[in-house]
């Protein structure tokens, strides 16, 4: 490709502003990220807001490139054919490229009183709204999280340690990621906060009124204030854009982050689908899939065959207040190993991980091309589970050019 290149990015969190800032490192290609708000959103620390230890929230000027052209505004159609975004606000934009980021929210809660009742925590209006809500309650108010993921973990933790009344419904195990002596360390610190753990069977939630949430045993528990921690949920822009997409609204993929329809449209982080064998939704698996993505556009404007997804993960970090915390050790196929650390090493240790989050973002941003993460291996696991679902590697999406 000759001339100048148009590359949109739509999304600014941790994969749009990774994929954005590593675009720059060529001088004829011009970015555009188009995010919804002006402020880059640490969804890692939306427990910390909620909690009042930190407003989760960071200016662009700290983490994006400076040659990159911020538009304040959501998209409301995709045009894959005329190569044009319409945006919700009015108005249209072109792309040569487009790089689809759009993230990951709060799921729609199926459970009856859900939605009306209770409060979700995937987003930041969401978390200012909690945050609103939990500072009005009376101290001995009964807060109820459900939801026993590391969000659901993180958010007990916080308020138990502002001298909340504190229940965790856990719907099951407690922390399913967790190797079995990580879950044991992480249930000794929440009953060191004060911290109800309901788990086992029994424990799904059936009904949330407006003072209570109903298990699936029968038993009802007193709530003024209801956390939903309850798995996440997608945009629907690309299946409302006539994209092919997986059953939760994923970009479905190949194994370059290519859309299967279209080699202009490339996805990155929860979002994207490659080769329907997503990976988990997280912020660990995010900024890779960003420079991934990135790499795949700049491969293909210098008219080079993309590198295909090599993902490695070294764990889970969770927060269990200020005082404490767990790194719990895994496999490079983000399957946990017994080792951990916790307590206030465990603290430390997530504090250093959310930190660098942002200084890896910061680094790109100052000299794109820096990060490298998304180029060490994750070992064979992913190839032989594409094998062994296809009986055939993957195919890439040359074919949609």
């Amino acid at each position: 490709m000759t001339g100048n290149t148009d590359v949109v990015v739509i999304g600014g969190g941790y994969s749009g502003v990774m994929a954005a800032n590593r675009l720059t490192r060529r001088d004829d290609v011009t970015v555009t990220l188009i995010n919804p708000r002006p402020t880059f959103v640490e969804r890692v620390r939306l427990h910390q807001l909620v909690g009042g230890s930190h407003e989760a929230v960071v200016d662009y000027r700290e983490v994006l490139a400076e040659g990159v052209r911020l538009v304040v505004d959501s998209v409301a159609r995709i045009d894959a054919a005329g190569r044009s975004l319409t945006l919700a606000g009015g108005g249209a934009l072109g792309y040569d490229y487009l790089i689809y980021a759009v993230g990951s929210g709060s799921a729609d809660p199926s459970v009856p009183g859900a939605a009306e009742f209770a409060y979700p925590l995937a987003g930041l209006e969401e978390a200012q709204r909690l945050r609103s809500v939990v500072d009005k309650a009376p101290a001995s108010a009964a807060v109820t999280v459900v939801g026993a993921g590391p969000s659901g973990i993180e958010t007990a933790a916080e308020l138990a340690e502002e001298g909340r009344s504190v229940t965790l419904v856990c719907g099951g195990v407690l922390g399913p990621y967790l190797h079995r002596r990580g879950r044991r360390s992480v249930a000794k610190r929440l009953a060191g906060l004060g911290v109800t753990v309901v788990d086992g069977p029994g424990t799904l939630v059936t009904g949330v009124t407006p003072d209570a949430v109903r298990l699936s045993d029968g038993r009802e528990l007193p709530s003024a204030v209801t956390i939903w921690t309850v798995g996440f949920g997608v945009p629907d822009l690309a299946a409302r854009s006539g994209l092919s997409t997986d059953s939760l609204g994923r970009l479905l993929t190949d194994e370059t982050l290519t859309s299967v329809d279209d080699v202009r449209i490339i996805a990155a982080g929860d979002s994207a689908a490659p080769s329907d064998l997503p990976l988990r939704m997280s912020c660990q698996a995010a900024m890779p899939l960003g420079a991934r993505a990135a790499d795949t556009v700049l491969s293909r404007i210098a008219g080079e065959q993309p590198s295909t997804l090599n993902q490695v993960f070294a764990g889970q970090c969770i927060s269990l207040g200020r005082r404490a915390g767990i790194f719990q050790f895994a496999h490079r196929n983000d399957v946990a190993l017994w080792f951990h650390i916790d307590g206030r090493p465990g603290a430390k240790l997530k504090e250093f991980v959310c930190k660098g989050i942002v200084k890896h973002l910061a680094d790109e941003a100052h000299k794109p091309g820096s990060y490298g993460l998304h180029r060490v291996s994750g070992g064979d696991k992913r190839r032989q589970l594409l094998e062994a679902r296809r009986g055939e590697a993957p195919a890439t999406a040359e074919s949609a050019a």
